[in-house]
């Protein structure tokens, strides 16, 4: 599996379509898949959803709730058609073209008229269509990636659409611009205000830019060169999001993994995983706005009975009296100024992942250099991250969880988030405070084994 797609909430139930190759556990024949949950934890996979057919491979898109029926599709009054916004892909044409379901997206038919929109192009792909309810009409963000564009269309009845407008190149142009998202995302502390929000996708990153949409074109705020990354290391892509949850809250959900070495990671029968769903908002810093996130809640619903340390000091290295492959662990830390410390996890033999904050320069790290990294070079070129972040109140504070092969961080409040891939050996179950440099301090420390949803 790869790019999830067609995020769309019905009737209580989430539905999740995701790139998929029904035949195999590398990229190819691409399909949509079928997942649903009532709570974003527990998972029904379901029959592949919409198939390849006749060398047209089924592309990254989204899919709607077409309640008022402006495509014609339902069979009854009661229906509430799904409809999936797509690319058509072949090895010379990519165009957008639609399929419906009148069951809940168990079987779908794709539209006779198809394609929907064609520009002749090879590369145009990844529709994100939503409802703009002040002009009572779709809107669409499609990218034009090596134009490092995301042009806008809109429809009042998903067949026909008409140019509005185009975004960019800015931020991040170092590769194709692809699986764009735009939506209203509630601003933090401030009921009843959101800031409209678009997403892109970049050679195995993601960027945000955040401003207005007027329904016609995307204006961002306070443009500058900072480019904003939703998350700062590069096994999260592609990432998309509810829009017609109940309370108007996005959830994302993002593809863990990296096209340089995503055909090789060493897992078996499956290859790639989806990420935890995330909460999104928006708070302003300073003069600049920035995205939160935050998984959701029902998460915790997975948690073990909570154990936890005495508050500790260490000044070279300490062994915590937890183990696991599958838990969430939180924590505050101290620094002293001129220290490096940190955590380290999947502990065993001379191997370790490490997050660590760096108080002279202000800088939160990961480093996967000592886990196995054997099976692809680009997996272990791609070593470490960091991105720049300030103490508050003299600590930062972490939540980490690690899944298997899977680790993602959250700190500065849901402003700053790592996720990364490793795959450890099963024998590396510990966990470790370290400190260089000085004495740091490690306080409410908290850690839960994650209960198997299987």
């Amino acid at each position: 599996m790869n790019d999830p797609n067609g995020l769309v909430y019905k009737n209580g139930t989430y539905h999740l379509f995701f790139q998929h190759n029904p035949f195999g556990n590398v990229w190819g024949h691409m399909s949509w898949g079928h997942a649903t949950s009532k709570d974003l934890v527990h998972w029904k996979e379901l029959p592949v959803a919409i198939a390849e057919e006749k060398g047209t491979m089924i592309f990254s898109g989204s899919a709607v709730l077409d309640k008022n029926n402006t495509a014609g599709f339902a069979n009854s009054k009661t229906d509430q058609t799904l409809v999936a916004i797509y690319t058509g892909h072949t090895d010379t044409l990519q165009t957008q073209q639609l399929a419906f379901s009148n069951d809940d997206g168990l079987t779908w038919k794709k539209y006779a008229g198809n394609p929907v929109l064609n520009l002749h192009k090879k590369d145009f792909r990844d529709p994100n269509v939503f409802w703009y309810e002040p002009k009572q009409e779709w809107i669409m963000a499609v990218s034009q990636p090596n134009e490092h564009q995301i042009s806008f269309y809109a429809s009042n009845n998903l067949k026909q659409w008409n140019h509005l407008s185009d975004f960019g190149p800015k931020g991040d142009t170092s590769g194709v611009w692809e699986c764009p998202d735009l939506m209203q995302v509630p601003v933090e502390g401030e009921k009843g205000k959101y800031k409209w929000v678009l997403f892109t996708s970049q050679n195995s990153t993601m960027q945000y830019f955040v401003g207005e949409f007027d329904g016609t074109q995307f204006l961002e705020d306070h443009p500058s060169t900072t480019i904003h990354k939703q998350d700062h290391r590069t096994d999260y892509y592609a990432a998309v999001a509810y829009h017609n949850t109940i309370d108007k809250q996005p959830i994302s959900i993002g593809w863990v993994n990296n096209w340089e070495y995503a055909n090789t990671i060493p897992t078996k029968p499956w290859k790639s995983a989806m990420s935890l769903p995330r909460k999104l908002s928006v708070k302003k810093q300073g003069d600049d706005w920035v995205l939160v996130q935050q998984p959701v809640s029902n998460v915790e619903s997975l948690r073990a009975v909570v154990q936890k340390t005495k508050n500790t000091r260490v000044e070279k290295l300490q062994d915590l009296p937890f183990f696991g492959t599958s838990y969430e662990l939180s924590l505050s830390l101290q620094p002293l100024e001129k220290a490096v410390a940190g955590i380290r996890v999947a502990v065993g033999a001379d191997r370790y992942f490490e997050i660590s904050y760096d108080a002279k320069n202000e800088q939160l790290r990961i480093d996967r250099s000592h886990t196995v990294k054997g099976f692809n070079a680009k997996y272990g070129a791609i070593a470490k991250s960091s991105t720049g972040m300030k103490l508050k109140n003299g600590q930062i504070d972490l939540r980490i969880y690690v899944d298997a092969s899977i680790v993602e961080i959250y700190s500065a409040d849901g402003t700053v988030v790592f996720t990364s891939q490793i795959f450890p050996e099963k024998t590396d179950t510990g966990i470790q405070l370290f400190s260089e440099g000085g004495t740091a301090s490690f306080k409410d420390i908290q850690f839960w084994q994650m209960k198997s949803i299987r």
